[in-house]
Formats: C-alpha cells, sequence, structure tokens
C-alpha cells in the first residue's frame, strides 16, 4: 500500500507482515533523525504517531512470519517478554508500592520495576499488545496489552497488597492470582454488612476509650490503631464456622488481648469491669489481679488470661472457640496453641496411631510485629506446621503491625523489609492491609480462611496500623517518638474514616452513624453501673489446694502376671513379611524369657509394658522428641523399620488388647515449640498419657520459658491443668558438661504448690509402676506433670533391672530401702540418702567393699523428691535410735542437684543431736567435667567418703 494515500482512518489497519516492517523501521528512523526519512513518512508518523507492532486485522500472531517470508518482527517478540517480565513484577513486588501504611511512616522503596520505562515499554508500546498475550485470561473488559497492566497494577497496589511468589506449589499460586486479579477487584459488601463492619469498629474503639476515661492509670495494653483486629478475627471465626470447623484455639499476646475477650469471645463487659474496678486501692490483691483472685492460688493479671466460648452457626453446627492463657512471653504460646488444634482434631478411641480430621479444629494466632521476627519460638512453631506428628491442617497468623515494639522502631527491631518476612521460608502466603480500610480486612479474612479450608496450610496477614498511645496507657510514646505521635494526634479512627466513607456514599446517613456509636456506649456504661451496683458484694474465691503425692495412686490397679506375659508375646509378634534388622530382632528376642521366674526385664522393656498395659485400660498416649522411637540410648525401639523395605511397623498398634491410640513421633532438633506442643496437647485432651522425652536432659535449657511459664505455674495462675510427663535423660558418666545433668536443682526450684512430681529412679519396676500411677491420675483433680531424672547408663546396668513379680505386685514407693543394710537398726550411726544414679554407684561400691562390717550404715534411695516424703524418711529415721548424722551423697555440683533442696527438709525431720552434711562435688559454673579421668576420679571419691566410717570425714572438699 502506498504511504501517501489520503484515509480518514487510522492507515495503520491495512499495513501487515514485511509493509509494516518497513514502516516500523522507517519509524525508528524517523525518531533518530525526521529529515532521514521520505516527506510521505514525516506526514504519515507527524499527523498519526507511531505504527503499532501488529496489523490489526492479520490473523497470524504476533511476530510470525507471512505467508512467503522468513522475518520474524524482533520487536514485538522483545516487547512481548518484556511485557511478561512486568507483569510477573507486579504480581511478586507490587506489595512495595501499596498503600498500605496509614500514617506514612515507612521508608520508601525502590519500585522501578513496577515502571513501564524500566523494561524499554512506552504506553503505546504494550496498548499495541492483545490482552490475553500479556495476562492469560484476562478478563473481558481488558481489550489490550495497557488495560491489563493498569488493572494488575491497581490489584496488587492498593490497600491490600500480596507476597505470595515463594508459594512453590503452581496450584495454589493459580488459586491466589484468581482471587487476587479476578474475584477480589470486583469484591463489594452489602449495606447491612457495612453497617455492621462499622459497629464492629465502634465497640472495639469505645470500648477502649471507656476503659481509658473510667480507670485511669491502670494497664490494658488497647489496640486502638489496629482496632479493626476484632472484626478481623470475628470474620475469621464465622468464616471457619461456616466451613464446618467445630474447635478454633487462638492464641495472642496482651496487646489488644481484652478486647478480643470481649467482642469475639463474649466475655461479658461487666466481668472485665469488675478486674478493673477491684484494684489494690479497692479491695483485692495482687496488682491488676482479677476477680476471685487472693488465696488459694496465685493467679495472673487480666490481659494474660484466656477464656472459652461454644455459638451456634445455625440450626446444627456448634463451634467452641479457645483463647489461651499466655504470659508476657508474647510468642510462647504459639506452639501450646498449636498442640491444642491437633489434639481436637485427634481421635484417640481406636488402636494405633490416632485417626485425625483437619475439618474439626483450626488455629488463629495472633503476633507482634517486633516478636515475629525477633523471638525464635516463632521460626520453630512454624516449621513444625507440615511434619507428620504436628500438622494440623494451617494455622491463620495476624501479625498485630503497629510498627513499634516497646519503644523500638522496626530499623531497630528486625533486618528484613517486613516483619512477616520469616514466613516466607515456610512458603505461607502473605497479605499486607491497611488497618484504615475496613473492608479490605474484612475482604483478607475470607481469602485467608478461604486458602486454609482448601489447602489444609498456614496464612498470614499483616495488619498495617499503628499505636494510639505508648507500650502502657501510663506510658508516653512522644519522648522516643515524637514525629510519629505528632501524626497519630492528628490522624482520625478508622471507625470514623470508615463512617465518613459510608456516608459519603449514601449508605447511611451521619445520624445513622452517631446513633450506632451512642448505642455502644450506652452498653458500655449499663455494664458498669451493674459492677458499682454490686461492689464489695462478690465472693472471694479460694481454691483448694492440689492433694498430696502420697495422697493419689494408691488405688492403681495391679496387672498379673499371666496378663503380663499374655502381652508380652503380642509385643514380640510382627507381619510375616516384615524383615527386623537381625542385630535388633536378636535383642528383642530376648525379651521372650524376660518375665519367667529367675529372669529379669530392663528399663525399655518395663516400659513397653507400662505402656501396653496402659493402652488396654483405654488410655490413649502420645509420646515425642528427638529419636523417641528408637531412642537416644536405643533402649525403646517400639518403630520398626524393615530391613528390606524401609516400611515401618509398631507392636503396640497390633496389640490385640488395646483400646486407645498410641502415637509415636521423632520430632525435629527442637526443645521449645515441640514442649509447648504436647504441652498444649494435653491441656485439650487431658485423658491422653502425653510423653516428651529430650534427646538429653541438659537441652530443656533451650525450653525453659515453657516450663517456667507454662508447666511449672500453669495450674497455679490460670488453673490450667496438666498431667504431662518430661522424661529428662540425667545421669555422670563423664561425658561433659552438656550430656550430664538436666538440671534437677531448677526443677526442685521450681516445685510449690503440690505443683508437680519430680523423681529420680533406681529400678525398671519403679519406672513401670511410675508410669502407670501417672496415666492414672490423667483428667482427674490430682493431675499434674511429672519430672524424670531419666537414666542413660543405667538402662542396661542390670542392677536396674526387675523381676515379672516386682511389676505385678505392689506399687510406687516413694522411697526405697538398700537391700542388705539396715537390718541392726540399733548400730545404724550414718543414714546416707541419695537419689538415681548415685544410689546404684553407692551399691555397686558397698559390694566391692572389702571391709565387711556395714552394721553402722543405712542407705536410702529417695525416688521422688518432689513432693518430698517427709513421712517416709521420718520413719527410718525413727527406727534409728543411734543415729548420728545424715548425708546427702549426689554427683552433682554443691550448687546443683539437689542438696539446696533437700538440706532444709531432712534438717527439719532430723532428729536433736543429729548432723546433717553433704558429700559431693564442689561448687561449680559448669555442670559436669569433660575429662574422664576427672570425673572418674571425683566420683571414686565421692564414694570413698560415703563409705568410711569416719564421722569427721563426712564435710567434704565442696564445704
Amino acid at each position: 500500500m502506498s504511504a501517501g494515500n489520503d484515509q480518514t482512518q487510522n492507515p495503520w489497519a491495512s499495513y501487515y507482515g514485511p509493509n509494516l516492517g518497513y514502516v516500523q523501521e522507517q519509524y525508528e528512523l524517523y525518531k533518530q533523525n525526521p529529515e532521514s526519512v521520505v516527506a510521505e513518512y514525516r506526514d504519515l508518523f507527524a499527523r498519526w504517531g507511531e505504527p503499532p507492532q501488529y496489523a490489526g486485522q492479520q490473523s497470524a500472531p504476533i511476530g510470525a512470519a507471512s505467508e512467503g517470508t522468513s522475518h520474524i518482527n524482533a520487536k514485538v517478540l522483545q516487547n512481548l517478554v518484556a511485557a511478561g517480565k512486568f507483569v510477573w513484577n507486579i504480581r511478586a513486588f507490587g506489595h512495595l508500592a501499596a498503600d498500605i501504611d496509614p500514617l506514612d511512616i515507612s521508608p520508601k522503596s525502590n519500585t522501578n520495576m513496577l515502571d513501564a520505562a524500566t523494561y524499554g515499554l512506552t504506553s503505546a508500546d504494550l496498548a499495541a499488545l492483545p490482552a490475553e498475550l500479556v495476562w492469560t485470561k484476562a478478563p473481558s473488559d481488558v481489550s489490550n496489552g495497557l488495560e491489563a497492566i493498569e488493572k494488575l497494577r491497581k490489584a496488587y497496589t492498593g490497600t491490600l497488597a500480596y507476597e505470595f511468589s515463594h508459594v512453590h506449589n503452581e496450584e495454589e499460586r493459580l488459586w491466589l492470582k484468581q482471587k487476587v486479579e479476578k474475584e477480589i477487584p470486583d469484591f463489594s459488601m452489602k449495606a447491612e454488612e457495612q453497617k455492621q463492619l462499622l459497629k464492629k469498629l465502634y465497640e472495639a474503639e469505645q470500648f477502649e476509650d471507656f476503659l481509658q476515661r473510667t480507670f485511669v492509670g491502670q494497664k490494658r495494653f488497647s489496640v486502638e490503631g489496629n482496632d479493626v483486629l476484632v472484626a478481623l478475627v470475628d470474620e475469621m471465626v464465622h468464616e471457619l464456622s461456616n466451613d464446618g470447623v467445630s474447635h478454633i484455639l487462638m492464641g495472642m499476646a496482651h496487646r489488644g488481648r481484652l478486647n478480643i475477650l470481649a467482642h469475639v469471645l463474649g466475655k461479658p463487659y461487666s466481668k472485665i469491669f469488675s478486674e478493673f474496678h477491684h484494684s489494690p486501692n479497692k479491695k483485692l490483691i495482687p496488682s491488676e489481679g482479677s476477680i476471685g483472685i487472693n488465696y488459694g492460688w496465685t493467679g495472673d493479671v487480666k490481659y494474660h488470661l484466656g477464656a472459652n466460648r461454644s455459638f451456634k452457626n445455625g440450626e446444627t453446627v456448634e463451634t467452641r472457640i479457645t483463647l489461651a492463657n499466655n504470659p508476657s512471653h508474647l510468642e510462647f504460646v504459639n506452639p501450646v496453641v498449636e498442640g491444642f488444634t491437633r489434639a481436637a482434631q485427634d481421635d484417640r478411641s481406636k488402636p494405633g496411631y490416632p485417626q485425625q480430621n483437619l475439618e474439626a479444629a483450626a488455629s488463629i494466632i495472633m503476633h507482634g510485629d517486633a516478636a515475629f521476627p525477633g523471638e525464635g519460638i516463632v521460626a520453630e512453631t512454624l516449621n513444625i506446621a507440615q511434619l507428620k506428628g504436628y500438622s494440623h491442617g494451617g494455622t491463620l497468623h495476624i501479625i498485630v503491625n503497629n510498627r513499634i515494639g516497646f519503644t523500638t522502631e522496626s530499623h531497630d527491631s528486625r533486618s528484613t523489609h517486613y516483619a512477616s518476612d520469616v514466613a516466607k521460608g515456610y512458603e505461607i502466603p502473605i497479605v499486607h492491609v491497611n488497618a484504615d480500610d475496613p473492608e479490605a480486612v474484612i475482604t483478607a479474612a475470607r481469602m485467608a480462611s478461604e486458602y486454609r479450608t482448601v489447602f489444609k496450610k498456614d496464612f498470614l496477614i499483616d495488619l498495617v496500623g499503628y499505636r494510639k498511645y505508648g507500650h502502657n496507657e501510663t506510658d508516653d510514646p512522644e519522648t522516643t517518638q515524637p514525629l510519629i505521635y505528632r501524626k497519630v494526634k492528628a490522624h482520625p479512627t478508622v471507625s470514623r474514616i470508615y463512617a465518613d466513607k459510608l456516608v459519603a456514599a449514601g449508605a447511611i446517613t451521619e445520624a445513622d452513624a452517631e446513633a450506632l456509636k451512642q448505642s455502644v456506649i450506652d452498653t458500655l456504661k449499663a455494664a458498669y453501673e451493674e459492677v458499682k451496683a454490686r461492689d464489695g458484694k462478690e465472693p472471694v474465691h479460694q481454691t483448694p489446694s492440689l492433694p498430696r503425692d502420697q495422697e493419689f495412686g494408691k488405688d492403681v490397679k495391679a496387672v498379673s502376671v499371666e496378663t503380663l506375659r499374655e502381652i508380652n508375646t503380642e509385643l514380640l509378634r510382627w507381619p510375616d513379611n516384615f524383615t527386623v534388622y537381625p542385630k535388633l530382632q536378636r535383642i528383642l528376642e530376648r525379651r521372650a524369657t524376660a518375665l519367667n521366674d529367675g529372669e529379669k526385664l530392663d528399663w525399655g522393656h518395663a516400659e513397653t509394658l507400662a505402656f501396653a498395659t496402659i493402652l488396654t485400660e483405654g488410655k490413649p498416649i502420645r509420646i515425642s522428641g528427638q529419636d523417641v522411637e528408637r531412642a537416644t540410648f536405643a533402649h525403646r525401639n517400639l518403630v520398626l523399620h524393615d530391613a528390606e523395605t524401609g516400611n515401618t511397623f509398631s507392636p503396640l498398634h497390633q496389640l490385640p488388647q488395646a483400646k486407645a491410640s498410641f502415637a509415636i513421633h521423632n520430632s525435629p532438633l527442637s526443645e521449645a515449640a515441640v514442649l509447648g506442643f504436647e504441652y498444649g496437647y494435653n491441656v485439650h485432651a487431658p485423658e491422653t498419657l502425653v510423653i516428651w522425652e529430650a534427646q538429653y536432659g541438659d537441652f530443656t535449657n533451650v525450653a525453659q520459658v515453657l516450663i517456667d511459664q507454662f508447666i511449672s505455674a500453669g495450674r497455679s495462675k490460670w488453673q490450667q491443668k496438666s498431667s504431662l510427663v518430661m522424661l529428662l535423660p540425667h545421669g555422670y558418666e563423664g561425658q561433659g558438661p552438656e550430656h550430664s545433668s538436666a538440671r534437677l536443682e531448677r526443677f526442685l526450684q521450681l516445685s510449690g504448690e503440690e505443683n508437680w512430681t519430680v523423681a529420680n529412679l533406681s529400678s525398671a519396676a519403679q519406672y513401670y509402676h511410675l508410669l502407670r500411677r501417672q496415666a492414672s491420675i490423667t483428667e482427674s483433680e490430682a493431675a499434674r506433670p511429672l519430672i524424670v531424672m531419666a537414666p542413660k547408663s543405667l538402662i542396661r546396668n542390670p542392677r536396674v533391672a526387675s523381676s515379672v513379680s516386682e511389676l505385678s505386685e505392689g506399687s510406687f514407693k516413694l522411697v526405697v530401702e538398700q537391700p542388705g543394710l539396715g537390718a541392726r537398726p540399733d548400730r545404724v550411726e550414718r543414714l546416707v540418702l541419695a537419689t538415681g544414679k548415685m544410689a546404684i554407684d553407692i551399691e555397686e561400691a558397698i559390694e566391692k567393699d572389702e571391709n565387711g562390717d556395714k552394721d553402722w550404715l543405712h542407705v536410702v534411695r529417695v525416688e521422688q523428691l518432689y513432693p518430698f516424703p517427709d513421712k517416709e524418711i521420718k520413719a527410718i529415721i525413727e527406727r534409728l535410735p543411734s543415729l548420728k548424722e545424715i548425708v546427702w551423697v549426689q554427683e552433682e555440683p554443691h550448687n546443683m542437684g539437689a542438696w539446696s533442696y533437700m538440706e532444709p527438709r531432712v534438717r527439719k525431720i532430723a532428729p536433736a543431736g543429729v548432723s546433717v552434711s553433704y558429700i559431693g562435688r564442689p561448687e561449680r559454673s559448669s555442670t559436669a567435667s569433660g575429662f574422664q579421668q576427672v570425673h572418674a576420679f571425683e566420683q571414686q571419691h565421692i564414694l570413698l567418703q560415703t563409705l568410711k566410717y569416719n564421722p569427721s570425714l563426712t564435710t567434704n572438699s565442696g564445704r
């Protein structure tokens, strides 16, 4: 076609093939120098601008050769590739340009990758490309590449911003893209929904405002600045309930907790106001304590307490919401909540592994923006989410992001761009949302809930707001963030912003909004008047003390020898086509005769029989920890591996007599998250004997927060019962500082109010009976955790082995007298008290001692250290009229182990004139020697002092 034809329509439509390519080349020359092309083309380009990259009427693909030619338009293909990169980066990095910061205080990101010029593209270039080649399956109303880019950019850079390019699963990514690009842009709330959302915002805001004005100077850790959190969580709860979830387990730190308790869990305003009203200058103590907390149990501050609520969604589905108690250790509730959730999903009523129903329960956890990247327990908990023993079908995570941790701004609290970046390593989709856009927040809630329901995986919402006050309401934040708080003071509340939006849209009138707000205020006032009317009439409740350890467990039924032998036979059966590792098979087959008369069973065998008998009584068991299937010291082997195929088999899953489930799981290399998970599982499933075993007892150091805040004090603070068992390998064998001590002294120091049982045993039968006793108290008022200093070398020591009659007869003994000693009580002058391995070492030393006369000596093994068996030890002392001294002998250093705990208790029951002294290692800063020779020398020295008949030597070098 001639370039000079006079046209009333765009002339480019009739160019195609080589002709179009030629015109494009002429245009490139024209851009560089207009005089380099003929006048006709100069006039055409001046009038119609740049020619398109494709011919409007051609049927061949863009850039393809026309018939009879081999020419491919490189420019068109280059633009298509560039547009593809552009789209990918909009999806991956659109969040950097999004409107997610209400105060506009975040550092500005480089957003060049969201600019067409970065890719050498112009608006005309994009407009010339077909929409479907830029955006696969683009909506029908998008006609070209430019419109596609603009619509995608709007979807990814609004008040909702997304990060999911790190999700590897293609099905999940496609689902997420469909939501973000097709569904969410078309989302709109109905008028009634908008009105209800506004009411929720008023409730959250006015509740905080009422507390601020009514209880001046009292801490509450308000949610103001992220008020929409309440509506967000409430929406998630209802979405999950609509999907059939019957248990929703929630965890959060203290900020906003009172608001969530009031408006999601339905805790009455009057009860919350009572907790404020009865402050220290009124009726009750302690400071910030809750109503009824005064004596009998210590209680906790009101913004640490949890609650439960049940509600029906429709006529049939009942959902129970639980908010877990949580101390100020912010994120440590996370694994506890995950344990709750798994326990709610597991059916433990049948043999084998529990049957898990992921639809039965779901979890919601609210995090702080400084704590989420700052506390390692977060990553530990995220890591277990998809593991076999700990999976729970996905948690909905919310970062309640106010950009300040105490007084620390983001640039001082993390090395990542976002507080949420930790989640990327676990392929968790992330939505950042502006807390000043309530409808966007509700959209995020629905997206997160649906994703969890569809894919059974975690989802994270980063709710970006601000903090209205300081760390607490008595703190002045302007001393550290003057510029931020200048903006905060000038910033309207989210309820004001949203009300104005609805009024402007004609959805409501200003009078409607004011009436809605006033109705909320009136409800708060009425609740407070109710509290004032009954001031001074509230009863002070005293929680009864737990029963003494000696008072329970005595009714545990014995298991006959015949039954034990029947069970033992079944435990040694495995499928015909199952090939047990030959070496292990020989070891296990020795158990076939261990219950015969004259034979003995070792520690691991006794444990297996204890588990088996507990299962036959209908009590489910769950045990986890590093290497528990085999056990660190290869003594358990409850999961066998086929030597040929690698398939696994557990005899306890095929036990015909079993009436409940048996779960056993090797854990990841984590102490804190796993221990927290097991504690949570046990609290939610109290009928289950839940056991956590440390690889070495020393490693409980890593889980100290869970021990201090939950396991030792949970009942005292929160009335939260647990019968969790902790097996902590402990014993001095010269293996160094990190493989000797489970820090027995720490557990004894935390002992009080009958809060748990601490034991250090010396026989397999004692372990058997203790496990059965512990199983007998689950679900009862006597339930309490059990801490066992589990053996290492003693596991295979023949002195620890027991006969079948010791299992079938008797029960757990708090103290055990050394056989062969004390036969002539009137001659005993020294009473030695010891526990665990030390007692076995003393027994061995006595047998080797060539000085035959031991009438002057008696040895008592203290099997249970706490609660202290004072009656039992005192009864033994009263039989020894010639007693001159009581000696506590231990393997740990003087400032560790049980001595500091034992000394005052032994002195209290020691007769007048009888000395109480110590034999053991001197004070040390490290738990044990790393030199085998030094260890052996010290141990021998302790034994020599113990067995030397010379009272003057009983004060050892450590004193």
